[in-house]
């Protein structure tokens, strides 16, 4: 039986960089352990050129990407909620248990190199997150 999927919802201020970019990055590289979502505190409503040809440079589609709010279900379907808003937690989420810090620097505005340097850091951060999954799951296995 194939382990179950961990529903990680990745969240920034506008949905528009930093949270599609982590969405992206997890789907392609980490679709056997994450379900993966994202959206904005206060959302942009369009993802820039820059952050879809960051994507796309790096071998992520940034296709089905869309700028959105929190809707409430996808928050309850969330295990896990990656904040990248650079808000603290505790003001911006009612059950902020469940959400995760980033200090991830955010690119809106700022050339394509700034884009470059920022998908990176965030493929390193949903790599380590993956890797921890997988670990989870590994262990949870043998003890079933």
């Amino acid at each position: 039986m194939a382990p179950q999927k961990i529903n990680v919802m990745f969240v920034c201020f506008g949905n528009a960089c930093r949270s599609p970019m982590a969405e992206a990055i997890a789907r392609k590289e980490a679709g056997d352990v994450i379900e993966a979502t994202s959206a904005g505190l206060y959302p942009l409503g369009e993802i820039p050129l820059h952050t879809r040809e960051a994507l796309q440079q790096n071998g992520y589609s940034a296709e089905g990407l869309a700028s959105k709010r929190i809707a409430p279900d996808a928050w309850k379907r969330a295990d896990v909620v990656i904040n990248l808003s650079g808000r603290l937690r505790e003001l911006e989420f009612e059950e902020y248990e469940k959400v995760q810090d980033w200090q991830v620097e955010d690119p809106y505005g700022e050339d394509p190199a700034t884009y470059q340097r920022i998908l990176e850091e965030i493929r390193g951060r949903v790599r380590s997150l993956a890797k921890r999954l997988r670990e989870e799951q590994r262990v949870a296995g043998k003890h079933e």
